[in-house]
């Protein structure tokens, strides 16, 4: 038989609500009688029932979050660090993957909705907006992760995709480097920034990309990268003038690209240096150890966290709060012709054209 707050209050001779206040952790509570309840709900095994609550709350105590690629390093670090915030504070969280399929994450979306979450974390894969006006009709809160959409007036967490850009760049140029490419990323603003950051970086010193040294890499920026980055390195380095430094869109991609440079007898970064970003947690214990765009994936979990519960407590959109993280750039071996290996660079853009 499932134990009721009433069963509970009837035992220990104390009113549902009294109950009720316990487990909401409510200061009107002496500690005696806190300590007194939880001690005998531990006895009883008594567990909430959180459908219940819900009809009476309008709250589930639960969170959504939808990421690209629960596989991908950088959102899987997100999400571990957001789940143990939310979870201090007695929040769930239900975690999907779209596969950058933007009618996945629009069925996601649906689905959430349905279970009446109450907030939302999205890292999307979408072109338009039209899911989120949806969000924003049923009254729900909600976040953007990683990636934005011009005109959309959201809560956003994450970097500044042009000066992710620009540090990749310019630190390529600091070690000599000629002709940089770019293997950049599907039609999201991380990779609309980050090609932005590494044109402005070129002109700032007096270059421009050779022809044919900006190469898509398709759909699968964050989803199968690394197929997807040795093939457009294949086709970088049959290019009449080679490039001599590659910048990719991510990690994933960076790793493709350099099995293709060392397939092709290439050495890195003697005639080709690479740099990435994401800075994942092997990056280090690699055959040749990825120069990376460190983008605090853990910090930006916790702020994401934080600011999700305080939507959740104020069950409002509340305008919209953007918290940018500073990226920073850890220089390894697959760049540092300079004898820069290891150092990490903060702060560091290029100056404006």
């Amino acid at each position: 038989m499932t134990l009721t707050l009433k069963d509970v209050a009837r035992d220990l001779s104390l009113s549902v609500v009294t109950i009720s206040k316990v487990l909401r952790d409510h200061p009107d509570i002496s500690d005696k009688t806190k300590k007194r309840v939880l001690a005998r709900l531990k006895e009883l095994n008594y567990q909430p029932n959180y459908a219940a609550r819900a009809l009476i709350t309008g709250r589930t105590l639960t969170m959504g979050l939808i990421v690209p690629d629960l596989l991908h390093p950088f959102f899987a670090n997100i999400a571990k660090s957001m789940s143990a915030e939310i979870r201090r504070q007695g929040y769930g969280m239900l975690i999907v993957s779209s596969d950058e399929e933007p009618e996945v994450e629009q069925h996601e979306i649906q689905q959430f909705l349905a279970r009446s979450v109450d907030v939302m974390i999205i890292a999307s894969s979408q072109i338009g907006t039209d899911s989120f006006r949806q969000i924003e009709e049923r009254k729900v809160p909600y976040i953007l992760l990683d990636r934005r959409f011009e005109g959309l007036s959201s809560n956003f967490v994450g970097v500044d995709d042009r000066v992710v850009g620009q540090l990749a760049t310019s630190h390529l140029i600091e070690q000599g480097c000629k002709r940089i490419a770019h293997i950049r990323g599907p039609e999201v603003s991380t990779a609309v920034g980050r090609l932005e950051g590494y044109r402005e970086a070129l002109a700032a010193h007096k270059m421009a990309p050779l022809p044919g040294h900006i190469v898509p890499i398709g759909a699968s920026g964050d989803h199968n990268g690394e197929a997807g980055g040795y093939e457009a390195a294949q086709h970088l380095l049959l290019a009449r003038k080679k490039p001599d430094a590659i910048f990719c869109f991510n990690d994933p991609v960076a790793l493709g690209a350099m099995r293709a440079i060392l397939d092709a007898g290439l050495r890195i970064p003697e005639d080709v240096a690479v740099v990435g970003c994401g800075n994942l947690a092997y990056s280090d214990f690699l055959r040749v150890p990825l120069t990376s765009v460190d983008q605090g994936s853990a910090q930006i979990g916790k702020i994401a966290a934080a600011m999700a519960l305080k939507l959740a407590q104020n069950r409002v959109q509340s305008g919209s709060k953007i918290k940018l993280i500073q990226p920073s750039i850890v220089v390894r071996a697959s760049s540092s012709r300079a004898q820069t290996k290891g150092r990490r660079v903060k702060n560091r853009t290029a100056p404006k054209p």
